[in-house]
């Protein structure tokens, strides 16, 4: 019986992970973020599963070896918050949930959508103050018009398969072609006509030092001016200051964010009560066409339980000694 600790579990999460564990493992359930400061709290335990806004970068693997911590595992499919090369040179196992339902995070990027196309927020808070006109809240029918679709894997598929049942024209880049999005008559164009010429751009590539900042600023000055932007990947995928200043310059007409580069110690928390001391984040929630949401498009009964399940599996795998596609770093031997 091995001892876990997790590290920014939800309470909605909480009661799958202990199920899922109970009477195989002894297991702590932990809402604190794990980082440098919070590290050494995992020590005694020989497993720990961080979340996605868990920081196990510079010395904190460092820190999770000399506690006697001998696996990572990571409750998500992204794993640029961890530093996997330390923690192969210290020996500890890492892995990833290399799958979950694609239909959550799609199906949320389409919610953020037809929320910014019909200015859906505003027109509830207007209701509930007993205000009724229409004035301002005129959107487009999505319905010939062009999504471009950076990403063309499971969550970026099932994206372009919504957009289909909309009789949207389909532009994709990608390093590789998908045929699922062929089928679906995707043309897969250079990144610059995609942003010229989409009328939505929703992002689904992961984040890697290529596709840091993917828009930035001269991806912003190629997008139409009445464009709409969706981000559900990775925060870093977008240039924040420079949105800011695109929407200053009363570019684009809508933006969905469900991430945001420097999301952690902010997301998931409750900050209501204490000043907001990133400028760029307060000033975005400023504009009234940007709907900013706290990373929660993964946040379904259906794809936390898929979750869920792989991460105990990943830690029955390194239990075990055994790898698979989930592996970041194999086993190191016992001594």
């Amino acid at each position: 019986m091995a001892g876990i600790v997790a590290y920014g579990v939800l309470p909605d999460e909480r009661p799958l992970l202990e199920k899922a564990l109970e009477g195989r493992h002894r297991v702590r359930c932990l809402e604190l973020l794990l980082n440098e400061d919070t590290a050494a709290t995992a020590a005694g335990y020989e497993i720990v599963s961080s979340s996605v806004n868990d920081a196990l970068d510079a010395a904190v693997p460092g820190v999770l070896g000399r506690g006697g911590t001998r696996m990572i595992a990571q409750r998500s499919t992204g794993y640029n918050n961890i530093d996997v090369e330390e923690a192969r040179r210290l020996g500890i196992g890492v892995a990833r949930v290399s799958y979950y339902s694609p239909y959550a995070v799609a199906e949320f990027a389409w919610a953020l959508t037809l929320a910014v196309n019909r200015r859906l927020v505003r027109a509830t808070g207007r209701t509930r103050e007993f205000d009724f006109r229409l004035t301002g809240l005129m959107g487009r029918d999505l319905h010939g018009r062009t999504a471009g679709v950076l990403g063309t894997g499971k969550i970026g598929t099932a994206f372009a398969r919504i957009a289909h049942g909309f009789g949207m024209r389909l532009l994709g880049w990608d390093v590789t072609e998908n045929p699922e999005c062929r089928n679906l008559g995707m043309a897969y164009v250079d990144r610059d006509r995609l942003f010229a010429e989409a009328d939505l751009i929703s992002l689904h590539v992961p984040l890697v030092p290529e596709t840091h900042h993917l828009v930035d600023a001269a991806a912003l000055g190629l997008m139409k001016r009445d464009a709409i932007l969706i981000n559900t990947g990775r925060g870093g995928l977008i240039d924040a200051p420079a949105l800011v200043e695109t929407l200053r310059d009363g570019r684009l007409d809508g933006v969905g964010l469900d991430v945001y580069e420097e999301e952690a110690g902010v997301f998931f928390l409750d900050k209501s009560l204490e000043v907001m001391t990133d400028d760029t984040l307060a000033r975005l929630m400023t504009f009234r066409n940007v709907l900013i949401t706290s990373h929660q498009a993964y946040f379904t009964q259906d794809a936390v339980g898929q979750i869920t399940d792989a991460t105990v599996r990943n830690i029955e795998d390194f239990l075990a000694g055994r790898t698979g596609d989930s592996t970041l770093v194999p086993p190191a031997a016992r001594p």
